[in-house]
């Protein structure tokens, strides 16, 4: 029992067995799968033949010489930033809703976070279907409403494959930036709100002077989950476009995907796949760097 209380009285080591299930976590299925990728991009690994023959940055090379590659770079940053936009401007307006007393609010709250608990794979079907090229439901209520007159191809042109993508993204991901937004609006204290209704102001000008000044490192948050999921996944490429046309919707891991397990050239997935890890860094770093300053502000 005496050992016991020693034990609990030793904060460092009470913090050390704290945190050892989270770094056994993170070294089993983040840093062990890591250091083994950097091994694999290294290698002339394929799945035809798993031998490990060290070939140097042969096929980062091969990556850089690649145009689809470059191609999956583009879209990959034009998705992420076009995404993080949207996630942060409809989740803010999400979460004036959810925040709001009205009748029936629960339903709308559970349609809301609806998006976000359905699972990415089967979402991504169900959106594939409904942006088919002949049968979309989208396409026939536009012509029902005269909006247009032939099937718009969500899925084949190049231009509607690449918004596809952007809208289902954001149809996921808003849900998240929305409850991470209203959790910034609660921490509101309620006294700054009065005091400015009793100065006078309206709603935009509190909205603008106060709410969205106060809620700023929070909306810097949930752009950083954002970028992150969007940036790191495959599934709503892979099921929605395939990548298509003519790999014009590939991103670096969709991409990585095709050509590390589908092609068989492991190594070369590899090489393409850890690209994504600089590029998420340099975004974590800077979206946290100005959630600190505004935060000392």
């Amino acid at each position: 029992m005496s050992n016991r209380r020693k034990f609990a009285d030793r904060e460092g080591a009470l913090a050390w067995s704290f945190m050892l299930p989270s770094v056994v976590y993170i070294v089993a299925l983040v840093g062990f799968p890591f250091c083994l990728a950097v091994g694999f991009a290294l290698s002339d690994v394929t799945s035809g033949d798993p031998s490990f023959d060290f070939v140097g940055l042969q096929n980062f090379r091969r990556a850089f010489a690649d145009h689809v590659f470059w191609k999956s770079l583009q879209n990959t940053l034009v998705i992420t930033v076009a995404v993080v936009v949207l996630v942060v401007i409809l989740g803010k307006v999400l979460a004036n809703i959810l925040l709001a007393d009205f009748r029936g609010k629960w339903v709308v709250r559970f349609l809301i976070l609806l998006p976000w608990t359905t699972p990415v794979a089967l979402s991504s079907i169900d959106w594939r279907l409904i942006l088919d090229n002949v049968y979309s439901p989208i396409n026939w209520t536009l012509k029902e409403l005269g909006i247009i007159k032939e099937n718009l191809y969500w899925v084949a042109d190049p231009h509607l494959a690449m918004v596809s993508v952007i809208g289902v993204q954001v149809w996921r991901l808003v849900p998240l930036g929305a409850v991470i937004t209203l959790a910034g609006l609660i921490a509101i204290p309620k006294d700054v709100d009065e005091a400015a209704r009793v100065d006078g102001a309206g709603y935009w000008r509190r909205m603008f002077e106060i709410t969205i000044p106060l809620t700023l490192p929070v909306l810097g948050v949930a752009a950083l989950f954002a970028a992150i999921f969007t940036f790191t996944d495959m599934a709503v490429v892979r099921i929605v476009t395939r990548g298509d046309p003519n790999n014009g919707t590939q991103v670096l891991a969709s991409w990585a995907y095709n050509r590390g397990i589908e092609g068989g050239d492991i190594g070369q997935g590899a090489a393409i796949a850890l690209f994504l890890f600089p590029l998420l860094l340099a975004a974590a770093v800077g979206i946290l760097r100005a959630v600190r300053r505004i935060e000392v502000r």
